[in-house]
């Protein structure tokens, strides 16, 4: 049997272009439209190459993809579903091969369609060997362009030259035909969906609450992005969801994309089922190698330090041991072997396509509002992006009688005085070390299968709206954490077996703080489960496990620092004690 060998696509290594400039580029976007009408429409579910096979690597319909199968048979009361490598070191590397195989046959059909061309033709075999799938910069514009998620039918320039109006593959993939293994309610449905607000057959998309959905999040993205990529440097806490933030107050690359996942599919699918989510895999890998750049994170070097699998996926058992020798599945490098995370290929080449510097500088100075004095493309510009604000240091801990309500106007005083000011050069000393720069953050902790399905946890500062539809547009909303759980964990033995298992998350609270005394915290929980463990069913619940704390990080910025530099963390329990969900230590 022959095997799809992932070999990425062909022509070099051009740098990717972020979505909202893909989208102006009339002929990438031209050929990229084209190509995914053959990869979606044109090719049949059955083949390894459909959009639709591509997309169920990721998860339902739990079938093998390329004939690759484990020792074992899946078990779906004990794995979870689809090969992606949820929640461990191995969640990053793995959708580098992902990428290249979804880039490597779009290419393909993106070369035969501009042979098509009757004008101008060499130029279009030059943009198709140039193409490759965009990344969506989540941290610097959460609401992807129309073209991606709003559009039907786009303008694009055909075989002749011509301007015509195609539809879009876009905006949903219509399944032919619908597989009968899907739960309800996506059984009954024949199109992908975003934001439904009811999960009858009837259902239909709501594009405006979506996008009101990611502007919400905005902040929070930006935030845990930017902490993300300044403060985290141990691989086990940059790569995946698990407890363990390597002392950061920071949430993981894993942690940040599970929020995406939830916030563009909310009770429909991951947004276009998976052409947004594949965006979204690419933008993982821009990260990544992000990372490796500014950082020294070594994924060769600290995978290989090992860890475990956690719930499993497709191929491998719960809780069996991973490091970089472990066989990325599905992904074949040849006939016989599978990509692994030590492989050069996925660590160095990739690496190189990165246009590094313009990424991280795009994800933090415009939509934070500031104005710095370095050029484009500099890193050291990012230094005067940092998303915290000169703030009165906290109350002592020794002293637990002070009113938190004087704490909190005085925080916010003078936050608003100093957030006035111009922002001084990032070359210059701008604070002395530990003198009133503090980082503030709400740590969320809970156990992962109290509930028995996936659910989220929803932070508010100010009043809660009575109707949970309204929670995550609401002002007062300031982040989230989102548990991704097996949909048959009530009789999965490997989650009884888990039952206190823990799972942490961050909000950063510098850039929505108002006043530090309104902390409310509300659960939500989900049913069925589809992929990345969207919620199909709002329901509020009682997390009795949840514990919602707040950090203060004191931060010096020495002369020639490219970031702040974090001090000794301090837990300020008294901030949320007594309250539901709060700290459980005064």
């Amino acid at each position: 049997m022959s095997r799809v060998v992932i070999t990425g696509a062909t022509g070099g290594s051009p740098n990717r272009l972020e979505i909202n400039d893909f989208v102006k580029n009339d002929k990438f976007f031209s050929l990229y439209v084209q190509a995914l009408q053959i990869m979606s429409a044109k090719t049949a579910q059955e083949n390894v190459e459909s959009f639709f096979q591509v997309g169920g690597i990721h998860g339902l319909p739990y079938i093998p993809w390329d004939g690759v199968t484990g020792d074992q048979p899946f078990d779906p009361n004990a794995q979870w579903g689809g090969y992606c490598t949820h929640g461990s070191v191995l969640f990053p590397t793995w959708h580098r091969p992902y990428v290249m195989l979804y880039e490597q046959i779009l290419q393909k059909h993106a070369q035969e369609v501009a042979a098509t061309y009757t004008v101008d033709r060499a130029s279009w075999v030059q943009a198709a060997t140039q193409l490759r799938q965009p990344y969506w910069d989540w941290a610097a514009n959460a609401v992807p362009p129309d073209q991606v998620i709003a559009l039907k039918q786009v303008t694009i320039t055909g075989p002749n030259g011509q301007k015509v109006t195609a539809d879009n593959p876009l905006y949903h993939y219509k399944f032919h035909p619908v597989d009968p293994s899907f739960p309800q309610p996506y059984r009954s449905w024949p199109a992908t969906l975003r934001q439904p607000l009811t999960t009858r057959p009837n259902a239909t998309d709501n594009v405006a609450r979506l996008k009101s959905i990611m502007r919400s999040a905005q902040s929070d993205i930006t935030s845990s992005t930017y902490s993300m990529l300044t403060r985290v440097h141990d691989w086990t806490a940059f790569s995946n969801h698990t407890v363990g933030d390597g002392g950061s107050s920071s949430n993981s690359l894993e942690a940040i994309h599970d929020g995406i996942h939830v916030d563009v599919g909310g009770n429909g699918h991951m947004a276009t089922l998976p052409s947004l989510r594949l965006i979204q895999s690419s933008s993982c890998t821009t990260v990544t190698s992000t990372g490796f750049s500014l950082f020294g994170l070594h994924s060769t070097r600290s995978v290989g330090q090992g860890s475990d699998s956690q719930d499993g996926t497709f191929i491998l058992p719960p809780e069996a041991p991973v490091d970089q020798t472990t066989p990325l599945t599905p992904f074949w490098s040849n006939q016989t072997m599978f990509w692994a995370s030590l492989a050069r290929r996925t660590l160095r080449a990739w690496a190189v396509q990165q246009a590094i510097g313009n990424i991280v500088n795009q994800f933090f100075r415009c939509n934070l509002g500031l104005g710095l004095g370095a050029g484009p493309g500099s890193v050291a510009s990012l230094a005067a992006a940092v998303p915290v604000e000169k703030a009165a240091a906290p109350p002592a801990p020794a002293a637990p009688a002070a009113p938190v309500q004087t704490e909190a106007q005085s925080f916010v005083s003078t936050s608003k005085q100093e957030h006035s000011h111009p922002v001084p050069h990032p070359g210059h000393h701008v604070v002395p070390p530990n003198q009133g720069l503090f980082d503030w953050t709400a740590r969320i902790e809970f156990k992962k299968y109290e509930l028995g399905n996936s659910f989220s946890v929803f932070l508010f500062l100010g009043a809660v709206p009575e109707e949970p539809e309204q929670w995550h547009i609401s002002p007062n909303f300031v982040g989230g954490h989102h548990a991704f759980v097996n949909s048959a964990a009530g009789h999965c033995a490997n989650c009884r077996n888990q039952g206190d298992l823990l799972e942490e998350g961050f909000v950063h609270l510098n850039q929505p703080l108002h006043n530090i005394r309104d902390w409310i915290v509300g659960a939500r929980a989900g049913g069925a489960v589809l992929e990345e463990g969207i919620a199909a069913d709002g329901s509020v619940a009682q997390l009795e496990s949840l514990e919602v704390s707040v950090y203060g990080t004191p931060l010096s910025y020495p002369p020639g620092a490219m970031f702040p530099v974090p001090g000794q963390r301090h837990r300020y329990n008294h901030i949320t004690h007594g309250r539901t969900g709060g700290s459980r230590h005064a």
